[in-house]
C-alpha cells in the first residue's frame, strides 16, 4: 500500500528540514573523518559525500511532487553538472524516475476521484477503464478508457490531495531555497517566483481542457504537429478527458536514428519555441514527458497546464533583442534591456557585458551552422546565465527579468535541454529566421509548414518582421 502523500505544510516542511539536517550532519562528520587522509582519499571521499546528498535531495523531490517535483524534472532535462562524470548515469537513471515514473497510487484511489467529481460510477463515465496508469506527471497519473460511443481517450486524474501539498510547498518556497540551493545554487529566488506564479495554475484541469483544446483548433491538420482535442464537458478540476495518441515515448525517440531524431528535434523547436513569435503565445512546460511521435510521423505535445500568451509588444521586444544579438549590436541590445527593465541599473552592466550574456544563453540559436545540441551544451548555457557561483556577467546577474520575459526564457531553457537529451543536430539559426527575419524556409518541414499556413488565412502573423536582406554581421559562426 502505498504511503499517503503528506499534504500539510508542516509534515511537508519537515520532510525537507531533515534532509538540510541530514546534509549538514552528513558533511560535518565528512569532514572529521577526513583528518590525516592522504589528498586523494580526502578528494574521494568529499565525491561519494556530494553524491550522497544530491542523491538524497534527489529522493526528497520524488517524493513530494508539487513545486519540488517540478524542480527534479528541471533537472532531469537540464542534466546538470551535479556529481562527476563517472557517476553520471546512475544520477541520471534516478532523475528519469522522476520524470517518467507512475506513482504508487491505486487505481480504485484515483476512479475515486473521477466518481467524486462527477458523481457517477466510473462504468457510466466510461465503457472501459484500464486501471494501469499509462503516464504520471507532477500532479497526476494517466489512464487510458474507451468512451460509450466508441472513442479511445486519455483520461488525466489528480492525486488526491495534490492540491493542498502544492499550496503548501508554496508556502515553503524559503525553505525549498535553503534546501536546494547546495546542490543547485541556480534556484534562485525569481525561479522560485515564477513557479509560484504558474504552478497553481496547473491544478484546475477545466481551464487546462478548454486552453488545450483551443490550442488543438489552432494546429488542426497541421503536417508534423498535433495536439489531441480535449472534451470539456467531460472534464473537471480534477479530471481532463482527451483525444488518446498512441505513440513512441521519449526514451524510444532516443533510440531512433540520428536522422529520426534531428527531424524530431525541428518539430520540438517549431512547437515550443517557433509558436511564440508565430502566434503569441507558447507552452511554458516543454518535457520529454509531454510528447509522443505517432506512426505516421507526427508528434503529439500534451499537457496545457502552464500555457502564455504574450503581448505582441513584448514578442517584437524578444525579436529585436535577438537580432541584435546575432548581428554583434551590443548598444542596441543594451538600449533594448533597459527600455524594457530587464537592466534597470545601467551603469553596472557595459553594452559588451549585455551582449556576450544573451550570447552564452541563445548563441545556439544564431550559430549560422549545423550544430548537435548535447546535454552539457544545454545545461552550460543555463548554469552560466542563472548560477551565481559562475563569475562572469554578474552585473547582468544582478537584473530582474521582467515576468513576461522570465517565463518564455525559461521555456526556451527547457526546450533547449530537451533538444540536448535527443542530441538533435541542426542549423536552427536558419529555422528561427523565418520568424525572426520573415525568411522563406531551408527545410523540408519548413516549407510544410509554410503550406499550411497559407491555407490558414486566420492565422496572419503579427509578430515577425518583414525580410530583411541578410548582412555578413548576421551570419555568426561558432567561437573556436
Amino acid at each position: 500500500m502505498a504511503k499517503e502523500l503528506p499534504t500539510s505544510r508542516l509534515a511537508r516542511g519537515t520532510k525537507l528540514g531533515v534532509a538540510v539536517a541530514g546534509n549538514v550532519i552528513r558533511a560535518q562528520r565528512t569532514r572529521r573523518s577526513m583528518r590525516g587522509r592522504s589528498e586523494a582519499v580526502r578528494a574521494r571521499m568529499a565525491e561519494e559525500s556530494m553524491i550522497r546528498a544530491t542523491e538524497q535531495m534527489v529522493m526528497v523531490l520524488g517524493t513530494m511532487k508539487g513545486v519540488a517535483m517540478k524542480l527534479g524534472q528541471m533537472l532531469s532535462v537540464l542534466d546538470m553538472d551535479l556529481v562527476p562524470d563517472e557517476h553520471r548515469e546512475r544520477f541520471q537513471r534516478r532523475l528519469a524516475v522522476l520524470r517518467d515514473s507512475a506513482p504508487n497510487v491505486s487505481s480504485e484511489t484515483m476512479c475515486a476521484v473521477i466518481e467524486e467529481d462527477f458523481g457517477r460510477p466510473i462504468d457510466e463515465l466510461f465503457a472501459e477503464f484500464e486501471p494501469e496508469p499509462i503516464a504520471a506527471a507532477s500532479i497526476g497519473q494517466v489512464y487510458r478508457a474507451r468512451l460509450h460511443d466508441g472513442r479511445q481517450v486519455a483520461v488525466k486524474v489528480q492525486y488526491p490531495g495534490i492540491d493542498v501539498a502544492v499550496r503548501a510547498d508554496l508556502k515553503n518556497l524559503s525553505m525549498f531555497r535553503r534546501v536546494l540551493q547546495t546542490a543547485m545554487p541556480w534556484v534562485t529566488p525569481a525561479v522560485l517566483d515564477e513557479l509560484r506564479l504558474n504552478l497553481e495554475s496547473e491544478l484546475d484541469y477545466v481551464a487546462e481542457a478548454h486552453t488545450q483544446r483551443q490550442i488543438a483548433d489552432l494546429y488542426a491538420d497541421h503536417p508534423f504537429i498535433v495536439v489531441p482535442a480535449t472534451m470539456p464537458e467531460l472534464s473537471s478540476t480534477r479530471v481532463l478527458v482527451s483525444e488518446y495518441f498512441p505513440g513512441r515515448n521519449f526514451e524510444q525517440i532516443r533510440a531512433l536514428p540520428a536522422a529520426e531524431r534531428d527531424r524530431v528535434g525541428e518539430i520540438i523547436y517549431r512547437f515550443y519555441v517557433g509558436s511564440l513569435f508565430s502566434f503569441n503565445e507558447f507552452c511554458g512546460d516543454p518535457h520529454p514527458g509531454n510528447l509522443l511521435l505517432g506512426e505516421d510521423g507526427r508528434v503529439a505535445f500534451l499537457d496545457f497546464g502552464l500555457f502564455n500568451r504574450m503581448d505582441p509588444k513584448h514578442v517584437k521586444a524578444e525579436i529585436a533583442g535577438i537580432r541584435a544579438a546575432a548581428e554583434d549590436r551590443a548598444d542596441d541590445l543594451w538600449k533594448i534591456m533597459i527600455d524594457r527593465g530587464v537592466i534597470d541599473e545601467p551603469d553596472a552592466v557595459t553594452p559588451e557585458e549585455c551582449l556576450e550574456y544573451v550570447l552564452a544563453a541563445c548563441e545556439w540559436a544564431v550559430v549560422d551552422e549545423e550544430l548537435t545540441i548535447t546535454p552539457e551544451l544545454a545545461s552550460g548555457a543555463f548554469v552560466l546565465a542563472v548560477d551565481p557561483r559562475a563569475g562572469e556577467f554578474a552585473g547582468m546577474k544582478e537584473q530582474n527579468l521582467p515576468p513576461e520575459h522570465l517565463f518564455s526564457r525559461r521555456a526556451d531553457f527547457l526546450t533547449f535541454g530537451v533538444l540536448g537529451q535527443l542530441e538533435a543536430t541542426a542549423n536552427w539559426h536558419r529555422i528561427a529566421r523565418e520568424w525572426l527575419y520573415g525568411d522563406a524556409p531551408v527545410t523540408e518541414l519548413g516549407k510544410a509548414h509554410h503550406a499550411w499556413l497559407a491555407q490558414r488565412p486566420d492565422l496572419v502573423k503579427q509578430t515577425t518582421p518583414a525580410r530583411k536582406k541578410t548582412s555578413a554581421t548576421t551570419k555568426r559562426r561558432r567561437k573556436p
